[in-house]
């Protein structure tokens, strides 16, 4: 009998890879390639959509090639995707437009306030889920049709279309299907997240045509068939890479969370069928969708800075010549030595979502050396998960007893140890730690049929390792509270010379959630209830 492949394909921020999947959950290929990155201006973010469609052009071939499988093999294909990033291309040429606009990337933050005209931001985030911020892509699109008035006049006229990298990789890959799903159509600004429809108000106030949209297909579902590179492959899932992250966790219960270290971290938990609207800083999202099924929610965390400092510390600083070696460095020191780094390199999201904040290095003195710098930077990123954690109890009511991680970062015992250490939950990795990919191989092979159903897919969940806190609540709380003032010199900065922070931990007048802009962080130092729950698994 001929073996049958799922495969996936993970096109992420730094780079695309396509890997095959077995009735195991087991990775069979991966054929992976990274693509450039353009930083034209501060706070701007560029790729080159026709690069990244080349690369994954390759990709396909290849991953097939090295598993010595043929294309009839393989039953579905399913595509993830880095979501926010804004792509604009001819409906004709298949040509961009202009580079595509990435996640991270700030140029939209300065025009903010009149963005959606009449609507204030509080009911643009009651529909949507997400603040109004430089972060979802419909700011971005609004920037690349206001950016030249012939870019307007041919969108007016319906030449251009609109698409996050999903959208601009099925249109490629069918040969002109344009579509998206939920989870990735709830990261514009311009969905409403309770009927996963295009919001005509939204697309009026922000001004986007909405012949430009993709249509708003299930998440988990036969969309169409491949023609290029490989033809004939359906393409049975489209789901955003956070989103398959916590599938491919098998979080399919609510209450399940997972976090995800990579270029930025991002936290999500599943919610159920219950819109969870957040009074902390987190943005609501869509989980996944089915056709005929109830549309499944979660609550989100989203950092901009994890792996991205890393390689910032490599790039710009010449700190370490490899990712890898910034655990060897910080691990020659004790602790930071009284230095933090808030890596507010695209402002700060969650839960502070302060576009105008930049990054800063407190604390140094001259007994600080590069070791104690390297495991400020480590630090950083778990401090950030702190934040969000916090946040997410406090919204969903639901308690946290452990936390499943994966991501290229996880590799890092030292920061999975930190991050142990300032959550005071276990940490666990799983053996699969691709779970991204894994999670729209997942979602591909459920709409075809190759796993009959979740509760198998549950079966192939393993844990490969465990951390558990190794400081003391005093000395814990001590550096939150040490955090929470580096962030907020961080905003205060970014805002310039004036006395005070507001909408900063513990700082007067803080602004709260419900002024839709800037939700707050608890008071620096605040305990945290974390009560028992069952185990997910």
């Amino acid at each position: 009998m001929t073996t049958r492949y799922v495969a996936a394909i993970d096109q992420g921020t730094t780079s695309t890879r396509c890997l095959l999947f077995d009735r195991e959950g087991r990775m069979v290929s991966v054929a992976q390639r990274q693509h450039r990155q353009s930083y034209p201006r501060p706070g701007w973010v560029e790729h080159d959509a026709e690069e990244i469609w080349r690369i994954t052009r390759e990709l396909v071939p290849q991953a097939l090639q090295d598993a010595g499988v043929g294309p009839e093999q393989v039953v579905g294909l399913g595509v993830t995707n880095q979501r926010e990033t804004t792509v604009v291309w001819d409906r004709a040429t298949g040509r961009p437009v202009a580079p595509a606009i990435v996640w991270q990337d700030t140029r939209t933050a300065g025009g903010l306030a009149g963005l959606v005209d009449h609507l204030d931001f509080a009911e643009v985030t009651r529909r949507t889920g997400l603040p109004v911020s430089s972060y979802p892509s419909g700011p971005k699109l609004r920037w690349i049709l206001d950016s030249d008035p012939a870019i307007r006049e041919r969108a007016e006229r319906g030449e251009l279309l609109f698409g996050t990298m999903d959208t601009w990789l099925v249109w490629k890959l069918s040969g002109g299907l344009h579509v998206t799903d939920a989870t990735n159509a709830s990261r514009t600004l311009l969905m409403d997240l309770e009927t996963l429809a295009w919001d005509p108000e939204l697309l009026e106030a922000m001004r986007v045509p909405a012949s430009m949209l993709p249509e708003i297909r299930p998440s988990i579902g036969v969309l169409g068939v491949t023609r290029d590179p490989v033809p004939g492959i359906p393409i049975s899932a489209v789901i955003g890479d956070q989103q398959a992250s916590l599938f491919g966790q098998t979080a399919f219960e609510r209450g399940q969370a997972k976090c995800t270290f990579g270029t930025g971290s991002f936290l999500l938990m599943n919610t159920g069928t219950e819109v969870v609207r957040s009074r902390s800083g987190l943005i609501t999202t869509v989980a996944h969708t089915v056709e005929g099924e109830p549309t499944t929610y979660a609550l989100e965390g989203s950092v901009a800075q994890a792996g991205a400092l890393v390689e910032w510390c490599r790039t710009s600083l010449d700190l370490i010549r490899t990712p890898a070696e910034i655990e060897t460095l910080a691990a020659t020191v004790a602790d930071n030595g009284g230095c933090y780094v808030v890596p507010a390199f695209s402002g700060l999201y969650a839960p502070y979502w302060e576009s105008q904040a930049q990054g800063v290095v407190v604390g140094l003195t001259s007994y600080v050396t590069k070791g104690h710098l390297a495991r400020a930077v480590l630090e950083a990123t778990a401090w950030q998960a702190r934040d969000v954690v916090d946040a997410m109890i406090r919204d969903a009511q639901l308690p946290m007893t452990w936390l499943a991680v994966d991501g290229g970062m996880t590799a890092d015992n030292l920061l999975m140890q930190t991050v142990a250490d300032v959550l005071d939950v276990p940490v666990i990795r799983p053996m699969m730690a691709e779970s991204v990919a894994l999670g729209a191989a997942y979602a591909a092979g459920l709409a075809v049929g190759y796993w009959p159903d979740r509760q198998v897919l549950r079966a192939h969940w393993h844990r490969a390792a465990e951390w558990h806190s190794r400081i003391t609540a005093e000395r814990r709380d001590a550096e939150l509270a040490a955090w929470h003032h580096a962030v907020s010199l961080a905003i205060a900065w970014g805002r310039g010379p004036v006395p005070g922070a507001r909408g900063v931990p513990g700082a007067p007048g803080a602004a709260g959630a419900e002024d839709g802009q800037r939700p707050a962080a608890p008071p620096a130092g605040s305990p945290t209830s974390r009560s028992p729950s069952s185990e997910r698994r």
